[in-house]
């Protein structure tokens, strides 16, 4: 049966426990019976994480500020570390699972998971840690694969997985990680919705929605510049005044605002083109189906969607404009073709299958730790 605890340490988004949540289904759906935790720091539940068969373990958030330092809302930064770790390493004592995987940081955002990683693998469990598909320059990670937030993984943790395909990133060659990669690809939703795409429909999106005021005020000054298109505002639960981005753009008799949204896979489905920004779940969704979307990645405080936004480019998949861009000047990207060929993610290398190859990982872990 098998019993996993999968922990993500959640920043401004709801991307690292959604890509959780998607592994977790997969699990489920090749093994009903096993029993699985996640744990994570969201301060909101969208509808995916209400599954009644997963256990979540709410621990205090920490939301990164443009600078990219980290908070806790309604504690000190310290005590929501501390309280973190309490949680995470009871969690291990009670449950004693056979897998834990971690996104993105082995130790968690302060090292908070160490003494429960310690405590599993002591316990014979499986450490795994997931990596998306691009992190950030270079430089950057290997500098942080050298400090001590990374020391010891080699021993602690059994595999590596990354959640996208070689050919967006190398993270051998690029990142000099410590740790041989499984490549899965891409986690994603498969789309359930028919694409029924409505020509002449721009849906603008932001993810999570905490910095997405740029791609908000870009789309809805393209509707007030092209009155023969509508659009839709997707705005996820952390974003800003998005109704008064709307209202202000001259355009409001043609705009539609979705507050709270967490899956942009219905409003993608019914769009003529899409305007984005370029974090991980929220592209691959439109890639998911066949957008060729029009992305305005975020530069800082990491270069993660910059970097993903241009290989997205280079293979075709994709255009990209610059956060200040004029709406002037990307227009007239809404009149060329927005849709792919069937099969060009295929072609290109690229792979909608991470989830259920990530799970097919997992579930070979705890068989070992069985026999």
């Amino acid at each position: 049966m098998g019993g996993y605890i999968l922990s993500s340490h959640d920043g401004f988004g709801l991307g690292h426990v959604r890509r959780n949540s998607l592994i977790a289904a997969a699990l489920l759906e090749a093994c009903p019976r096993a029993e699985i935790t996640i744990v994570t720091g969201v301060s909101v539940r969208p509808g995916w994480l209400r599954d009644p068969r997963l256990r979540v373990v709410q621990v205090p958030a920490l939301l990164k500020d443009a600078g990219g330092t980290y908070r806790s809302g309604g504690m000190s930064f310290h005590r929501a570390i501390g309280t973190r770790m309490r949680v995470f390493r009871k969690l291990v004592d009670a449950q004693r699972p056979d897998v834990v995987l971690i996104d993105r940081h082995p130790y968690g955002t302060a090292g908070e998971l160490r003494p429960g990683v310690e405590a599993a693998r002591r316990q014979g469990a499986a450490i795994v840690i997931g990596l998306r598909d691009v992190l950030d320059e270079p430089a950057q990670v290997r500098a942080e694969l050298s400090g001590e937030g990374w020391d010891d993984v080699v021993t602690n943790f059994s595999r590596l997985l990354v959640y996208g395909d070689r050919v967006m990133c190398d993270h051998e060659d690029e990142y000099d990680i410590p740790i041989a990669p499984n490549y899965c690809g891409w986690v994603c939703e498969h789309p359930k919705v028919p694409n029924v795409a409505e020509p002449r429909h721009l849906v603008v999106a932001a993810g999570g929605g905490g910095d997405g005021g740029e791609v908000f005020r870009l789309g809805a000054d393209l509707i007030r510049r092209r009155p023969d298109w509508h659009g839709t505002l997707v705005a996820g639960p952390y974003a800003a005044d998005v109704r008064g981005i709307a209202s202000g753009s001259g355009a409001i008799d043609r705009l539609i605002v979705v507050r709270g949204a967490a899956n942009c896979l219905p409003f993608f489905a019914a769009a003529g083109a899409v305007l984005q920004m370029a974090g991980y779940n929220s592209t691959v969704e439109s890639l998911a189906l066949g957008i060729r979307p029009i992305l305005m990645p975020r530069r800082s405080p990491r270069r993660e969607q910059a970097i993903r936004a241009s290989r997205l480019a280079s293979l075709g998949l994709a255009d990209v404009v610059d956060q200040g861009a004029d709406a002037a000047e990307v227009d007239w990207l809404l009149d060329r073709p927005r849709h792919h060929l069937p099969g060009a993610l295929a072609q290109a290398g690229l792979s909608l299958h991470g989830a259920a190859n990530a799970a097919r990982e997992l579930l070979a872990l705890a068989e070992i730790k069985a026999a």
